[in-house]
């Protein structure tokens, strides 16, 4: 076999594992759903918990050569977008359609409104008032805004409740519809994406509202309530605080859920339907 030959035979091998890790990982991410604008998987390493893919997509850390040249799938903008522009009010919203399942409600305006300071979820089990941090969050509170204005969310159902290991309730994805015995897997998104925000020092404690993702600046519409402190990496966009009804989700989680999966999530048995959403200035 000649150099060249060899070469074409190494790039086709190498090009052939890239394709293989690719498959996996998508598969991967197919089955596992947990916190963000998708779901993911949680593991329990010594008593911490980790959350892994909270959204719709993993990424294997030990695969140092996806990691150095990741490959976006078709649909996915591989543009990032940008942190919100105190100039022109706006944010660096971009298509994200690579979950396949977009509820299109078309992008924010450029001109964000971030005037709400508290947010109220009507669900079937009572109102959920979160009072908002638009100063720390504004691309945030702005794309709750926009969709909240659409309807985005009347008629959801909040997908995932966790247990006293991951006390969270997942939801804000529009095609999570009840079956009478399970909802869809929470991998629903408004066909955008955005930044992270306020990071730096965040702590998901009991009351703590923030965005559920499926890696870096991959926020889209689902978030998750927690109604117990927290391990979890300070990975996910904490925008607001529940102010009244965390004693709904307390009751929601008594009732446990349908099937429960390895990491002990699953379906509440008691369903939480968003009915409506509206936004307030006043706090």
């Amino acid at each position: 076999m000649s150099g060249k030959d060899r070469q074409k035979q190494l790039a086709r091998e190498h090009y052939e594992r890239q394709m293989q890790r690719r498959a996996e990982r998508e598969a991967k991410g197919k089955r596992n759903a947990i916190i963000g604008s998708t779901v993911g998987t949680v593991v329990v390493v010594g008593g911490i918990i980790a959350a892994v893919a909270l959204i719709g997509g993993s990424s294997d850390p030990s695969d140092t050569e996806a990691a150095v040249t990741p490959e976006p799938s078709a649909s996915q903008s591989t543009a990032e977008p940008a942190a919100f522009d105190p100039a022109t009010g706006g944010c660096g919203y971009v298509a994200a359609t690579e979950s396949g399942q977009v509820k299109d409600v078309g992008m924010p305006p450029a001109k964000l409104d971030v005037s709400a300071k508290s947010m109220t979820l009507k669900t079937s089990q009572g109102d959920i008032v979160i009072k908002l941090d638009g100063g720390k969050t504004p691309c945030t509170v702005g794309s709750f805004a926009h969709l909240a204005s659409k309807d985005y969310f009347d008629g959801s159902k909040c997908h995932r409740l966790g247990s006293e290991q991951f006390p969270v309730l997942q939801c804000g994805d529009p095609l999570a519809k009840a079956d009478g015995k399970n909802l869809t897997d929470g991998q629903g998104g408004p066909g955008y994406r955005f930044v992270d925000e306020n990071l730096e020092g965040a702590k998901y404690t009991r009351g703590v509202v923030a965005m559920a993702n499926s890696g870096p600046n991959s926020n889209g519409s689902q978030f998750f309530i927690v109604f117990g402190d927290t391990t979890l990496p300070a990975n996910y966009t904490p925008f607001g605080t529940v102010t009244k009804g965390l004693e709904i989700v307390d009751k929601v989680n008594k009732g446990g859920v349908i099937t429960p999966g390895q990491d002990g999530t699953g379906a509440p048995k008691k369903t939480v339907e968003i009915e409506d959403v509206t936004m307030s200035a006043k706090s």
